[in-house]
Order: structure tokens, then sequence, then C-alpha cells
């Protein structure tokens, strides 16, 4: 499959939106009071973490398919 500029760069904007806000998500659960029961982790964290993480290997996966696309043209 070939990708076209246009569409590898629409990856890479895809791809570091993603790694903007999703720290930014992970650092609000990380201050949310439904985090921790007083000092142990809660299952919303737990819940949280793991689509955070997913979203990220996404976000990691897509970005390198658009810096495949642009690299061979």
């Amino acid at each position: 499959m070939k990708l076209s500029r246009r569409w590898s760069v629409f990856l890479l904007l895809v791809a570091l939106w993603n790694w903007v806000i999703w720290p930014r998500f992970a650092l609000a659960i990380w201050n949310d009071e439904r985090s921790w029961d007083g000092s142990a982790p809660t299952s919303f964290l737990y819940v949280h973490a793991v689509l955070i993480i997913g979203s990220l290997v996404l976000a990691s996966t897509i970005g390198w398919l658009g810096v495949k696309g642009l690299r061979r043209r």
C-alpha cells in the first residue's frame, strides 16, 4: 500500500495530537480522588491506565506509519 504525502502528514498529526492529549489526561486521572483509596490505586485508575497506554501505543503505530509513508516518497 502506498500512502500519499497528504495522508502521511495527516497520520503524523493524529499521532502528535494523541501524544499531546493523553499524557495530560493521565495526569488528570492520577490526581482524581477516585483513583486512590487511601494510598492504594483503585480500579478506576487501572482501567484508565490501560486505556491511556493502549491509545499511546496506537498513536505511536500511526506515527510510525506516517513517517514510513513520508520516507517512501
